[in-house]
């Protein structure tokens, strides 16, 4: 095999039993596998990060079960190739050979009517759809599709998998394995690659290549960042510190830093990432870490999401700076990420109590006679259109979920609440 393919390509495993991680989907007796193995796979969709192996898995996949391939990149095919694949496998049909798979990468990328131009060979069978994204399919994917598709979260990889991959790479990988290599630090490559197997091989590639004048290439933490440091843009193509940038951005804004939140910002703008993905987070955002400190910012935050979708770049940086500074330079406040986290818990912890018989709808007579809605209390009967009552199960009619915080939006929160309930938040600071 030639050496002139980067080393992630040359080390692409084209078997189940040489595919590294996703355990929990490929391993013995896991759910995918066994699909595979039964020779009846459904459409489906792949879901998740950069570099965890949805290119590979499509076309181990489609080798396994010795089905036609074919691949499509949704950043630069449209519709009129969608049809051309789907006439192709029509005129198979005819020869009696098994529907092909197509491959489409990051379809997330495809328009509402090019995934609408799969919808029929889909749902008739004419071909096999395996889509990769690392996007939330619910967003990008369109409902008719996704309904015909089983969809499939893949995780990055962990330490064990990662080192496996160093190993694999020096032992079998044509090029490396004639070369004379010792690893005496890894802690740098695992760090750097965030779980990703693709980024993994493209750091140990470029220290590798750096040093191959080398009667041995000793390979240690400073060395890989020392060349990462010389290399960054090489390191950077193609979007390969997605996640890096995108956790820098977030953090700044929550850190309450609007220069730096504007910097990473235009990291991302020039680097091509996609204006819809920026804005998704910052209704994310908005919500989790600025909440009801300022209401208005999750209402302007949707409002960009709105406009980045009628206006394209370049104009789009600048409805994208302006949520971002003001989302950076609002009062923060967690309390309702951190409310329904306390909330989910505790369901897990005591399942499915009873709703208490006076809340619950008694549409029937039986459901009346059964005492359902009985000494219910319509609030806005009462002085200031409230009077207490219980809403919890009894068994945790006490617990307490949504603590205010320290801005002024929630210390009038907190006021009508004590205002309300009394002794319930008195306590409260």
């Amino acid at each position: 095999m030639s050496t002139n393919q980067p080393l992630a390509e040359r080390l692409r495993p084209r078997t189940l039993d040489g595919y590294i991680g996703q355990e929990h989907l490929i391993g013995k007796g896991a759910v995918l596998r066994k699909m595979i193995e039964s020779g009846n796979i459904p459409s489906l969709i792949l879901w998740g990060p950069p570099g965890v192996g949805k290119t590979t898995l499509a076309k181990i996949i489609a080798n396994t079960l010795e089905r036609p391939f074919y691949t499509l990149s949704a950043v630069n095919s449209g519709v009129k190739d969608v049809r051309g694949i789907i006439e192709k496998a029509k005129k198979q049909q005819f020869f009696n050979r098994p529907n092909p798979i197509l491959f489409i990468d990051e379809i997330h990328r495809f328009s509402k009517s090019q995934q609408d131009s799969l919808l029929g060979a889909v749902e008739q069978g004419i071909i096999t759809l395996i889509g990769a994204t690392t996007e939330n399919p619910s967003f990008e994917v369109i409902s008719p599709l996704l309904s015909r598709c089983q969809v499939y979260v893949l995780k990055n990889l962990e330490r064990e998998g990662l080192e496996k991959i160093i190993s694999l790479a020096l032992e079998t990988d044509p090029d490396l394995k004639n070369k004379k290599i010792r690893v005496v630090e890894d802690e740098s490559m695992l760090r750097y690659s965030g779980g990703d197997a693709r980024k993994l091989l493209n750091v140990l590639e470029l220290v590798v290549n750096a040093e191959e004048e080398e009667e041995e290439i000793v390979i240690t933490n400073d060395k890989v960042t020392d060349r990462l440091q010389k290399n960054l843009a090489l390191y950077d193509k193609n979007g390969e510190m997605h996640y890096d940038i995108i956790s820098a951005f977030i953090k700044s804004i929550r850190g309450g830093d609007p220069d730096a939140a504007v910097y990473w910002l235009a990291r991302m703008i020039e680097g091509g990432e996609e204006v819809k993905f920026i804005a998704r987070r910052l209704i994310i955002l908005a919500a989790e870490d600025i909440g009801l400190a300022n209401p208005n910012a999750l209402l302007l935050a949707q409002s960009t999401f709105d406009a980045v979708h009628q206006v394209g770049l370049p104009e789009s940086r600048i409805i994208l700076s302006e949520c971002a500074i003001y989302l950076a330079t609002s009062p923060k406040s967690n309390s309702a990420y951190a409310a329904i986290d306390e909330a989910s818990g505790l369901v897990r912890q005591t399942g499915n109590l009873p709703v208490p018989l006076h809340i619950r709808n008694a549409p029937t007579k039986l459901m009346k006679d059964l005492g359902y809605g009985k000494n219910y209390k319509y609030a806005h009967a009462y002085e200031g259109n409230f009077t207490e009552q219980d809403f919890l199960p009894g068994k945790i009619k006490n617990h307490r979920f949504y603590f205010p915080q320290k801005n002024q939006q929630e210390k009038n929160i907190l006021e009508r609440l004590k205002l309300w309930w009394g002794n319930r938040f008195a306590k409260e600071e």
